[in-house]
């Protein structure tokens, strides 16, 4: 396998060089590879030391030392390091294993300042009690998603497609490669494990014990975001019944054919999201800025990452043979996948891809995504049809006040004018599905080839 960087890697130089720096709290489901972004970060200091408080030895430091130069003086005599070393990295994983520890980021940056501290944890939210909170104002934040589609053709020494993939507009003789590519990091997904053991062998056969493994370990946490016993067993259900649920808008009411109430499902799937395993992705109504989520309206559903979805779904065998990944599940696994590629674009902790939805009598209308740039609300579909199905799209084109939209598609980078219902004039912007990580910058070129909005 190649060695490849993960794109947050150049956020955490940043985050060393920077003046104004504080204790990070580093976040992200487990599996995504949140210590190895931070160990391949300690390879920039002189000095690197890695605790896990899930180890007692290590976690018992922060019970035992409340003064923080006590508590330094003991972490470095354990790692057996110099506390003279100002150029020292400390990572503290599995922090939410001891909540003193949590507390203690605050007089880290109050008292050791010289110290830089990363502090990672898969559950903090969901372990968090009115006790114990994050110190407002003396930690920064970043996530860690699954492996992007350009993170992934990295693990593939796939240089020259990077070169395509990063070049707007690209090359149409790069089109097809790229395509298929895409299906197969569809098909596979972008959790770590899994793209380095595919980079290596090429044979997804042999990543079935890795997916089992995956999911046995969520279930196995399900203790630890449990309120009680009943919620275990609630929990459990809503982690087996994800993947044929993901991609689909949901009642929390016998979600997954349950018998489950409204009220303890929706705890369970909104614990799940606290730990960063689903987005609930309620859609919006509105047409201007701020864009506001209606939480009276059924969320869609988006699971952590699609190659999970598929191997649990059962859909990988018939997703190997397809030219056209739109053509199966009704068109939800590439919808999922757009939906993730969005995720892997934004840093922000709590981003959510956003939709839009009208629902009338007369008048109902769903469109996928909706992608801020420059001010602008721009429409997405993810669709396989001609132009003439966007119906939905085309009624809110007729809304908005720009003239710019997007399809994504399997054809090739394209741009066609198109009028609305309302005989409004608009551009619409079709772009390959392996460029839904760049709609922004696509966007903005094509803004500056017709023009202002």
């Amino acid at each position: 396998m190649k060695d490849y960087k993960r794109d947050i890697e150049d956020k955490l130089l940043q985050w060393k060089a920077s003046d104004t720096r504080k204790p990070l709290l580093l976040r992200g489901a487990r599996q995504v590879g949140k210590t190895t972004v931070v160990d391949r970060l300690g390879k920039h200091y002189k000095q690197y030391i890695s605790l896990n408080l899930e180890n007692e030895e290590e976690a018992r430091l922060f019970r035992d030392y409340r003064n923080v130069q006590k508590l330094l003086e003991a972490i470095f005599f354990l790692k057996e390091k110099s506390l003279a070393e100002p150029d020292t990295l400390l990572f503290i994983d599995e922090i939410q294993a001891v909540p003193e520890a949590i507390n203690q980021l605050r007089y880290l940056y109050e008292d050791a300042g010289w110290l830089h501290v990363i502090a990672a944890g898969s559950l903090l939210e969901t372990l968090l009690d009115e006790k114990v909170r994050i110190p407002v104002g003396r930690v920064e934040y970043m996530v860690v998603r699954p492996v992007s589609f350009h993170e992934y053709l990295g693990a593939m020494g796939e240089k020259s497609l990077i070169d395509q993939w990063n070049k707007v507009p690209m090359n149409e003789y790069a089109h097809q490669r790229l395509l298929d590519a895409f299906h197969t990091y569809t098909l596979i997904g972008g959790m770590p494990e899994v793209v380095q053991h595919y980079a290596h062998n090429r044979d997804l056969i042999k990543l079935a014990p890795i997916y089992e493994s995956m999911a046995e370990s969520y279930r196995n946490d399900v203790e630890k975001y449990a309120r009680n016993t009943t919620m275990v067993q609630v929990i459990r259900h809503a982690i087996d019944a994800l993947p044929l649920q993901a991609g689909h808008r949901i009642k929390f009411e016998g979600f997954g054919n349950s018998n489950y109430g409204s009220r303890e499902m929706g705890e369970a799937l909104r614990t799940l999201e606290k730990a960063m395993l689903l987005h609930l992705l309620y859609p919006t109504t509105q047409t201007d800025w701020p864009l506001l989520p209606d939480k009276k309206k059924s969320p869609r559903l988006q699971m952590l990452d699609t190659g999970l979805m598929n191997f649990y779904a059962g859909l990988q065998p018939q997703l190997i043979v397809l030219k056209d990944l739109s053509s199966i599940y009704q068109g939800k696994v590439m919808e999922h996948m757009v939906g993730q590629e969005l995720l892997a674009a934004e840093r922000a902790l709590h981003y959510q891809p956003q939709w839009w939805v009208r629902e009338k009598k007369d008048s109902m209308a769903e469109v996928d995504f909706l992608v801020p740039v420059q001010g602008n609300i721009i429409p997405v579909e993810v669709k396989a049809g001609a132009t003439g199905t966007l119906r939905s799209l085309l009624m809110l084109m007729d809304i908005l006040p720009h003239s710019f939209a997007v399809r994504l598609y399997t054809g090739n980078l394209s741009v066609n004018e198109v009028e609305t219902p309302g005989k409004k004039k608009i551009y619409l912007l079709n772009l390959p599905y392996f460029l839904a990580g760049k709609i922004k910058e696509y966007v903005r070129w094509l803004i500056e080839e017709k023009g202002a909005m």
